[in-house]
C-alpha cells in the first residue's frame, strides 16, 4: 500500500505565525493555516489540523461503510458523511487535545433495512483505519437511512 505525504511550511511564533499545508502526494492544493484562526469560531479562509482530520475521517469512513454495506447484502446508492472534530484545552497535560469526533451518516441503500444499515455503520466506525488511528478520542455516530 502507498504512503501519502503532506508538508507544512511555518513562519513565526504560535500567535503571530502562519503557514501553508501542502498536499504533496496528490498535489491537490496548498492551504493556509494559523493558530489564531484555528482557535476561532470563524476560520476566515484557513484550514486547520482538525478540519484535515475531519476530511480524512469522513472520506475513510464513507469508503469503509460502503464495503460493509455490500458485505451485508446492500447496494449503496449514496452516502452523506460528515465528521465534526472538536478541539479543547487539555487540562491534564497542558496545551490542547481533540475533545471528540461526531460522525453523521445518511444513506440511500437498496436491500437493507434501518437495523442492518446502523449495524454496518457501527462496524465501519470501528473498522475504518482513521477511526483506529484516533482511538484516544471519543467518536460518536448518528446513522440513519433516508427514503
Amino acid at each position: 500500500m502507498p504512503t501519502r505525504t503532506a508538508r507544512t511550511a511555518w513562519n513565526g511564533g504560535l500567535q503571530d505565525g502562519s503557514g501553508q499545508v501542502e498536499l504533496s502526494s496528490s498535489k491537490a492544493g496548498t492551504f493556509d493555516v494559523s493558530f489564531p484562526k484555528r482557535a476561532a469560531e470563524d476560520a476566515g479562509g484557513t484550514t486547520s489540523p482538525e478540519e484535515l482530520i475531519a476530511a480524512s475521517h469522513s472520506s475513510c469512513y464513507a469508503m469503509q461503510l460502503s464495503a460493509f454495506l455490500a458485505e451485508a447484502g446492500g447496494t449503496p446508492q449514496s452516502l452523506e458523511v460528515s465528521a465534526d472534530v472538536s478541539l479543547g484545552p487539555d487540562e491534564a497535560n497542558g496545551g490542547f487535545h481533540l475533545t471528540g469526533i461526531a460522525l453523521t451518516v445518511r444513506g440511500e441503500v437498496e436491500g437493507l433495512d434501518e437495523e442492518a444499515f446502523v449495524a454496518a455503520a457501527e462496524k465501519a466506525k470501528a473498522g475504518c483505519p482513521i477511526s483506529k488511528a484516533l482511538t484516544g478520542v471519543e467518536i460518536t455516530l448518528d446513522a440513519a437511512l433516508e427514503s
